[in-house]
């Protein structure tokens, strides 16, 4: 009899245990926020945009010149590269320049030379077509003596011979001046492609130097360095990483918000963060990202309480202007509570009130 007592006396108890679970639950469920419909609020964690800072070429790190935990300015040196290897191809970049620049003021002489011979060339046309006129001048007396009896046909015949010489002379001279000119065009040639390797020369410097410009390691922004993933004397690939830094310039916290509510937040929307680790500090945010997609939802949506399951992610941003004036205090990972305002004319509460220095 004690013995079945006891049995309902513990089926008893835990019925009763299971029903203040459920009431639990039901109240958790339905309990209103504490700040009215005007407020929502998430769970999330402080995160910030992360910077690998990488080697554009294959290489050997010569030195690092920061540690884990520094903080670093926009423009400041972070790490150099072993550029022995680079300077060698500079040095002889730069040679093979001043080697085609000599080589166009070469072609440009020769070119000059043959200009000359052109000149020289049509001198000597001017000189052999006097000659042919005059030849044939003569020519046209000695035919008119030779019909006139007044002298022989040699001479006649030697008057020919020397109106067809100063002919061909003549021409030999305006072959020379075509030879001058097929001279000319083959110097300018010779310019053009000494001034195309000039070109080609100059840009492998520029290349070069930029290849050394980054080897030489910095930063564009504020940032603190949250690891280094490589050492000095390592040997890394293209692209390999050897910082990484965290941009003091974007914090934000991640948290998400019912569908039935991610319609009603536009962006700019207050937010006030809390984090656990410092519950007494109100720090203000504004709302820089909302998802246009769910980021889960349950596999099948066919009533209103599975409907509340899909979730939205929001994004909200801490000013730069309020981090750069607590650098010293920012911390990534650190979770905490994101309050949202979702009526504009409402008054945040006493207890959402920011007290962080703006």
């Amino acid at each position: 009899m004690t013995l079945k007592l006891s049995r309902t006396a513990s089926r008893a108890l835990i019925a009763l245990a299971v029903l203040l679970v459920i009431g639990l639950l039901v109240w958790l469920e339905m309990r209103p926020s504490g700040y009215g419909e005007a407020f929502v609020s998430g769970n999330g964690r402080i995160e910030a945009t992360e910077i690998d800072v990488a080697t554009k070429l294959a290489g050997r790190i010569q030195t690092i010149h920061v540690d884990e935990g520094d903080f670093v300015q926009p423009g400041q040196l972070l790490a150099e590269m072993d550029i022995s290897s680079l300077q060698a191809q500079l040095n002889q970049a730069e040679a093979q320049t001043r080697q085609a620049a000599n080589a166009i003021e070469t072609a440009q002489t020769l070119v000059a030379q043959r200009e000359s011979e052109k000149a020289t060339a049509e001198a000597v046309v001017l000189q052999r077509q006097a000659e042919v006129t005059a030849a044939d001048k003569r020519n046209n007396r000695v035919r008119v003596l030779v019909q006139r009896n007044a002298m022989s046909q040699q001479d006649a015949d030697d008057s020919l011979t020397a109106l067809q010489s100063a002919q061909a002379a003549l021409a030999a001279a305006r072959a020379q001046v075509h030879s001058a000119e097929a001279g000319i065009a083959a110097a300018r040639s010779q310019v053009i492609g000494a001034e195309s390797a000039l070109e080609a020369n100059q840009a492998a410097v520029e290349r070069i130097k930029a290849d050394i410009r980054d080897s030489r390691l910095s930063t564009d922004r504020q940032a603190r360095v949250q690891f280094r993933t490589a050492q000095p004397g390592e040997v890394l690939g293209a692209g390999g990483r050897v910082l990484n830094l965290v941009d003091l310039s974007d914090v934000y916290m991640t948290f998400f918000v019912p569908e039935r509510l991610a319609g009603r937040i536009p962006l700019g929307s207050e937010v006030r963060i809390i984090l656990d680790a410092a519950p007494e500090y109100v720090i203000p945010a504004n709302v820089s990202f909302v998802a246009s997609v769910a980021q889960f939802t349950p596999k099948s949506v066919e009533t209103e309480s599975e409907r509340e399951k899909m979730m939205f992610r929001v994004r909200a941003r801490i000013a730069p202007e309020l981090l750069q004036r607590h650098l010293e205090q920012v911390k990534t990972g650190l979770p905490g509570v994101a309050w949202l305002k979702l009526d504009g004319e409402a008054d945040w509460p006493n207890a959402l009130r920011v007290n962080v220095g703006q």
